[in-house]
């Protein structure tokens, strides 16, 4: 799926590229940077008890995006590809590919129907997956104000260490955008999915051992945000999420705030900030696989970003970046996550 949905996004990409009429866009971006990392290994600590995990990282990252809109029709892709090759700790060298692709009809004035595919694939380290996703989606847009998009469809992700991690789930989403003006939006997104596990659901410790059932969890997001576009673009959004299991240890409730900030500066810079903060809550008063809990990346754990950005020509960028990921204490296990990152790179945009 992943391949299918990389080719034909390289199609629209190519033809962007050359592209005769106003309803074909296209943009490519290559980024690469010299980094060093303070947890390379991405290890969880134990309070009083350290070592030195800093390593310094090459890092490559391609973007390319492409839209082929028609009179009734419009085709959407993405495509990301990333690398990292680190000096000392060359288990934790990593290859990422992402893509997404989108297909839509419209139905008259204001309905829409469509298709939407979504792939990742990690490869390298200690926490390797492919995560896939697909779905047929509904969309109501009366005006320019409103957007609603309901959506049904199947999650697959595979854990490749422990496939006792791997499920999969049938899904249903809703998404509302509401712009208040053209520089004031908000947006409203709701989850589920009824995920089934290749693994049987774990036992508490002080009950007698017995057979159990396949494990099953129930998947449960909402988020509201805020968006504003003026002199700077401001972003906040509140999200909870809620996995509840039949295997004990794995239920968790999550409560995360999240701001994003842009702004030009003095002297061509550019300013773009990002930081999140997060409540993890564990019903049955353990966590038993902390290294879980990385496998959305870093960016779903506590952390704050700044990059500054500026241009030196119409095609070349530079940019200074620092960033620190962390999480709370684990209750019962004492573990805790830190991961201070910074570094310089240049950018690439034909």
């Amino acid at each position: 799926m992943k391949r299918i949905l990389s080719t034909l996004l390289v199609l629209v990409v190519a033809r962007a590229g050359g592209a005769r009429a106003a309803d074909v866009e296209g943009r490519l971006r290559v980024t690469g940077r010299v980094l060093w990392d303070g947890n390379a290994p991405r290890d969880f600590s134990q309070r009083g008890i350290s070592r030195d995990t800093s390593d310094g990282v090459f890092s490559l990252l391609a973007s390319a995006e492409g839209r082929y809109t028609a009179e009734r029709w419009q085709l959407v892709g993405r495509y990301d590809g990333g690398a990292r090759v680190y000096l000392g700790y060359t288990q934790e060298n990593t290859l990422v590919q992402a893509a997404a692709l989108e297909g839509s009809r419209a139905l008259g004035e204001s309905l829409g129907l469509g298709v939407e595919g979504r792939a990742k694939d990690r490869r390298g380290g200690g926490r390797a997956y492919t995560d896939l996703a697909a779905s047929a989606f509904a969309e109501y847009v009366p005006d320019a104000r409103l957007a609603l998009r309901l959506r049904l469809g199947a999650h697959r992700f595979v854990y490749r260490p422990d496939s006792a991690a791997n499920f999969g789930s049938p899904e249903l989403g809703v998404l509302a955008r509401y712009r208040l003006d053209r520089r004031h939006s908000f947006t409203l997104t709701g989850e589920y999915g009824a995920r089934r596990y290749d693994s049987f659901a774990r036992l508490a410790p002080a009950e007698p051992p017995r057979l159990t059932a396949q494990r099953a969890d129930t998947a449960l997001l909402a988020s509201v945000g805020y968006t504003y576009k003026g002199p700077l673009t401001l972003g906040l959004a509140y999200t909870y999420a809620e996995n509840n299991s039949n295997s004990f240890g794995e239920s968790m409730h999550r409560h995360r705030l999240s701001a994003t900030l842009g702004m030009r500066l003095p002297w061509k810079l550019t300013l773009l900030a990002q930081g999140a903060l997060g409540l993890n809550l564990y019903p049955d008063g353990v966590y038993l696989s902390p290294e879980i809990t990385l496998l959305e990346e870093d960016e779903a754990q506590n952390m704050l970003s700044v990059r500054l950005v500026r241009p030196l020509n119409d095609w070349l960028d530079v940019e200074l970046s620092s960033a620190v990921y962390g999480s709370s204490r684990m209750p019962t296990t004492g573990l805790s996550y830190f991961r201070p990152v910074v570094g310089v790179g240049l950018t690439w945009r034909p």
